[in-house]
C-alpha cells in the first residue's frame, strides 16, 4: 500500500499500536471531524477496549423545556448513540468502522438542570457482523441514571 493512502485497517479508536496514554487525544481529533458531536459539545474522557466514556456540558441551547432547564431527551440520544458507536469501534474486535444499526433508550427521569451528561457505554459481545452495546447515562448522580440504553452497530471488517 502507498504511503499517500491511509491504512483501511487503521481504527482511530482503537489506536492500534498506539499506548492507551495517546489514544484519548486521536479520539479526541476523531470527534472533532464529527459535525453533530462538535455542535454538541461532545467531549471524549476514556477510550478503548470496547470502553466508551463521553460527557456533554449543560448548555443553555441544549435545554428542552426553558421552564425546568433540563437537557432536551435529543441531545442525550445523540451523546448516547455516538458514545455507544464509539465504544464498538474502540473494541479490539472490530477492525474497521461501524453504524448504528438498533438503539433502544430508557429515559429514567429528567436531568439536573444545568448537569453536565456523562455516558459510559461498553460493547459486551461482538459476532461476525454485529457489535451489542450497553451504556448509561447520568448527570453526576451514578446511582439514579438518567438513561439506559442497548444498542446494535454493524461490523464492517476491513482487514
Amino acid at each position: 500500500m502507498s504511503n499517500d493512502r491511509p491504512d483501511p485497517t487503521f481504527n482511530p479508536l482503537q489506536g492500534g499500536d498506539v499506548p492507551p496514554s495517546e489514544r484519548l487525544g486521536m479520539a479526541r481529533r476523531f470527534f472533532e471531524a464529527l459535525p453533530h458531536a462538535v455542535a454538541l459539545g461532545m467531549e471524549p474522557e476514556e477510550m478503548g477496549d470496547g470502553v466508551a466514556v463521553m460527557s456533554m456540558p449543560w448548555r443553555e441551547d441544549l435545554v428542552g423545556d426553558p421552564e425546568t432547564g433540563v437537557i432536551h431527551g435529543g441531545a442525550v440520544s445523540a451523546l448516547m448513540d455516538t458514545c455507544c458507536g464509539a465504544a464498538a469501534m474502540s473494541h479490539p474486535q472490530l477492525k474497521g468502522v461501524t453504524a448504528t444499526i438498533g438503539l433502544r433508550i430508557d429515559y429514567m427521569r429528567p436531568a439536573t438542570p444545568r448537569a453536565t451528561i456523562r455516558v459510559r457505554a461498553e460493547c459486551h459481545h461482538i459476532t461476525r457482523s454485529v457489535a451489542f452495546v450497553r451504556a448509561i447515562a447520568s448527570d453526576g448522580d451514578e446511582t439514579r441514571p438518567v438513561a439506559t440504553a442497548t444498542g446494535t452497530f454493524t461490523v464492517e471488517d476491513r482487514r
